[in-house]
Parts: structure tokens; C-alpha cells; sequence
């Protein structure tokens, strides 16, 4: 562990942090709104990613800090690539460049340019989870902690050196939207927590151990696929990981028809069973507590449903109306 250099601490008498915000996902918006509410830091600008569709309209999307951004009167640049917004950022000659969730990995060229740092709010305990989905990764595995890390942002992903990190430990049976929300509002803290040791001059960089590191990739909608060949734990937590996006789901198939999907909303591993005889994903029972479908040495009790093109609905109306039977199958 090593100090920040004098030069690197920035001390401002008179004058108020000027701060880039750098980020596109809704779990920075707080960290936003921290900044924007203080008197000790000035935003200069936000910059985000363009506008994309929302759904299948095609209606464009304002990422939510460009929404904030702009009701406070925050000017806002969202460029495909930053290196043709390089001479805008560096006219606003930034202090601080803080970013969280942009969804791409700023250029050494930007990242020389703030006067104090170049600062990365990561929703997990760093080197655990770099990537792009460190809650859905953190879920799927089955930690009992996570927590916010703030870096000095280098040009390889998520592995620059530790100005500060905070655990928080995650609650039994918690979905990715719940631990989303907690983050989100624990990471304001953690960050104005770590500009207090830069301004104080207390900052220091401890290396990250890359031995220690794991990397979550990019999600998609195929990566919330249900094999019923997995074990149920592994299932319930793939259920959880991935909800409310993508949304984890099966394959349901009735008298012939074409395969739907079928979203599973919660679940719930059931006692590890033996049963040779039974074909993973075949349904077992069906009762008031839900649907009961075999897995790998044990069982998952479906909940909750989401059948395609329909409202959300307790498994046993879903049984009850597609008239699901102990034996069938599901895929």
C-alpha cells in the first residue's frame, strides 16, 4: 500500500471540485445526485452513452443520469466512441473524472487528464468480479458478500490499484434487482468517503491481487436459460441473479404445440432427491405450494411464472390453466 503522490491530491482552498460524472446504468444515478447536491464538488458535465430503444417500438431510451443530468442543467455529451469527445472533456479541464457502470473502457488519453484522479465505482469487492454483470456473477455464485470498490481507474479492465472498498452482505433468498438497489445507495457513501482521504491527503493505492481475480462477461437473454441437469441450488440462484433482467426462464411444450418460453419469478430448492427414474425437468407434483420439476440429484419448486405474451401468475393458476400434469416435461 502507498500513499498518492502531493501532486495527485488536488487540495482546493477556495474553489470546488470540477467533476466529469461517466456513466450509463441507473445504479450510478444516486452517486450522480450525491455530486450534484454537494457544494464541495461542481459537475461540469455528464457524459453517457447515445440513446438506445427500449423495446421492441424502437422508441429511444435516454440513460437515467442523462435524464438527471439535464433537469439540473448539466450539459451532457454522449459519444459512441470518448475519443471524439477528447477535446471537449479536455477544454472543461476536470479535477476529477468519476465513473460508474459507462459500459465502456475510457482511453489512456482521457484517463491522463484530470488534475486529481481518474475514480471507478465497481459494485463488487474487487478483483472478485471485474466485468460487466458483478451482481449477476456475485448471485450466481453463491457469495454471502459484496460491496462497492472505488479505484484509480487504468486502461485494463477493473484492475487498477484500491483507494477504498466497503462490504455489505447480502440477505437471504436476495434477487439482483433488491442487491441493485442496496449498492446503489451504498455507493454515494463509499465514494464521498473516498474524496475526503484524497482531499485530506490520506489516500493510498493498494495494488489489486490479479491471482485473486474474477471476471463476469456481458450478459445476454440466453445466459438466464434454465437447464434442468444443473442442481437445484444452482437453478434457484440463477432465478435470482437474473431478476428483473433478463429474466430467467425454461422451455414449456402442451400436446405438440411449438416450444414458448416461460419466465420463472421465484423458485425455491426443494431436499436433494435420488431418483433415477425421473428425467430432469419432469414435473413431479403439482399443488398449492406450485410446481415441483426434477433436476440434477434434487428438485426446484417453481413459484411464480411469467408465460410468453401473458401476466405474471401463481404456478398453480399456470398449472391449472395449461393443465400441467405430474410426468410432463419441461426444456
Amino acid at each position: 500500500m502507498r500513499r498518492v503522490p502531493q501532486e495527485s491530491r488536488g487540495k482546493k482552498k477556495n474553489n470546488r471540485y470540477k467533476i466529469i460524472y461517466v456513466g450509463t446504468g441507473e445504479i450510478g444515478v444516486p452517486t450522480l445526485a450525491t455530486l450534484l447536491n454537494s457544494r464541495k464538488y461542481r459537475v461540469q458535465a455528464v457524459i453517457t452513452q447515445p440513446d438506445r430503444p427500449a423495446d421492441r417500438s424502437l422508441t429511444l431510451r435516454p440513460p437515467a443520469p442523462k435524464i438527471l443530468a439535464l433537469e439540473r442543467g448539466i450539459p451532457v455529451l454522449q459519444p459512441e466512441k470518448l475519443q471524439v469527445a477528447l477535446q471537449a472533456i479536455s477544454a472543461l479541464e476536470p479535477d476529477l473524472i468519476v465513473t460508474m457502470a459507462y459500459g465502456q473502457i475510457l482511453p489512456r488519453e482521457i484517463l491522463q487528464l484530470p488534475k486529481v484522479a481518474c475514480l471507478n465505482i465497481h459494485p463488487s469487492l474487487l478483483p472478485r468480479h471485474r466485468g460487466a454483470a458483478p451482481i449477476h456473477a456475485t448471485l450466481l455464485c453463491g457469495d454471502t458478500e459484496t460491496g462497492v470498490t472505488i479505484i484509480y481507474m487504468s486502461s485494463e479492465l477493473d484492475s487498477g490499484d484500491i483507494l477504498l472498498k466497503e462490504a455489505l452482505t447480502i440477505t437471504y433468498r436476495e434477487t439482483n434487482g433488491h442487491l441493485q438497489e442496496r449498492l446503489s445507495k451504498m455507493a454515494p457513501h463509499t465514494l464521498v468517503r473516498a474524496l475526503h482521504l484524497l482531499e485530506s491527503g490520506a489516500a493510498t493505492r493498494l495494488p489489486q491481487d490479479s491471482t485473486l481475480a474474477t471476471y463476469s462477461h456481458r450478459l445476454t437473454k440466453q445466459d438466464a436459460r434454465l437447464f434442468w441437469t444443473e442442481k437445484a441450488d444452482l437453478l434457484d440462484r440463477r432465478v435470482r441473479a437474473m431478476d428483473p433482467w433478463p429474466g430467467a426462464f425454461c422451455l414449456w411444450r402442451k400436446n405438440g404445440k411449438d416450444s414458448k418460453r416461460l419466465r420463472i419469478l421465484e423458485a425455491e430448492p426443494r431436499e436433494e432427491r435420488e431418483d433415477i427414474e425421473r428425467i430432469p425437468g419432469e414435473v413431479l407434483s403439482v399443488n398449492k405450494e406450485g410446481i415441483t420439476v426434477q433436476c440434477f440429484g434434487s428438485s426446484l419448486l417453481l413459484q411464480r411464472v411469467l408465460p410468453e405474451g401473458k401476466c405474471s401468475m401463481l404456478a398453480t393458476e399456470f398449472a391449472m390453466g395449461y393443465r400441467v400434469q405430474v410426468g410432463d416435461i419441461l426444456g
